[in-house]
């Protein structure tokens, strides 16, 4: 569901319902909602005063969807602006075909650049999820984290058919044409490769629209275990892209091409070494201090 968004919360709320509804009548089973569907993008202002944008899993939205999700019998991704007593968050919540919310997921990778300012207001989480739902077996990550090969590799390694990413992306004004390349053409590239490498569908869900000094280019897209595109969204309008996927290909490309078989985890350590500062002084003068945990010290 690739939508603008507007400042009043409860017509959005009611604009992307009537969207899903209309995804489920061309036959979707699965639908994905944006990042942040509720509210406008507020990460870019730095340090705004968002408290009244945030609401809790379960909450308004989720009690929406789930009551929608058991009429339709579909599986439904919610992305919301989650506050709770541990923190606030930039969370999915997925709510199953029978209307039971599951376990929430955390967006892992916080961006902090000009115009995304997410973590002057969201927590990072602590866990890459997969759910596995009446209608297939899929992992919900947002946004920042599709640049991340090793978030999508967890995924797939989780038994993902399909990651999805609800994400809020685009142009900011005047900057269209940036030093490093075309953001656009690296944003689709990245998350085909994810595909490719991991043998996945990937689905990644973006707003449209001005708002603000952001421009946001929607091309929502499906692509192919094989990192074809199968459809894409126009980047000015709002439009519900609906998109027919056949789970076998998955075991087609990685057998085929030996991703997994042929994988070698004994020397990738190197991911997962927690790097720190090697022994302060007090440390070493035997003062009791918070653990240090150098390469050296990384198990194996």
């Amino acid at each position: 569901i690739q939508t603008t968004v507007s400042e009043d919360l409860d017509l959005n709320l009611k604009r992307t319902m009537e969207k899903v509804k209309e995804a489920a009548i061309q036959g979707a089973q699965i639908v994905c909602l944006q990042e942040l569907f509720r509210t406008r993008y507020f990460p870019q202002w730095d340090g705004k005063d968002a408290a009244a944008l945030a609401e809790t899993i379960p909450g308004p939205s989720t009690e929406a969807f789930s009551a929608l999700a058991e009429e339709l019998s579909i599986v439904i991704i919610v992305p919301v602006f989650e506050k709770d007593e541990s923190g606030n968050y930039n969370s999915v919540a997925v709510i199953d075909a029978d209307g039971s919310l599951l376990p929430t997921y955390r967006k892992v990778h916080i961006p902090h650049d000009p115009l995304f300012y997410e973590k002057s207001y969201f927590s990072p989480g602590e866990e890459i999820r997969v759910y596995d739902t009446r209608h297939a077996r899929f992992a919900a990550l947002i946004c920042y984290d599709q640049w991340f090969p090793e978030a999508a590799r967890v995924a797939a390694l989780g038994g993902a058919q399909i990651i999805f990413y609800p994400t809020a992306i685009g142009w900011i004004k005047g900057e269209e044409e940036p030093e490093e390349g075309d953001w656009h053409d690296a944003w689709e590239t990245v998350q085909r490769g994810h595909a490719i490498a991991n043998s996945v569908y990937v689905a990644a869900d973006n707003r449209v629209g001005c708002e603000e000094d952001l421009v946001f280019w929607g091309s929502s897209f499906v692509c192919d275990p094989f990192g074809k595109i199968l459809a894409r969204a126009g980047s000015s309008a709002e439009e519900v892209l609906v998109v027919e996927l056949d789970m076998a290909m998955n075991d087609a490309v990685r057998e085929g091409w030996g991703f997994f078989r042929n994988r070698r985890p004994d020397v990738y350590w190197p991911l997962i070494e927690m790097v720190q500062e090697e022994a302060t002084p007090e440390k070493k003068a035997g003062k009791k201090v918070g653990a240090v945990l150098c390469p050296k010290d990384t198990p194996r």
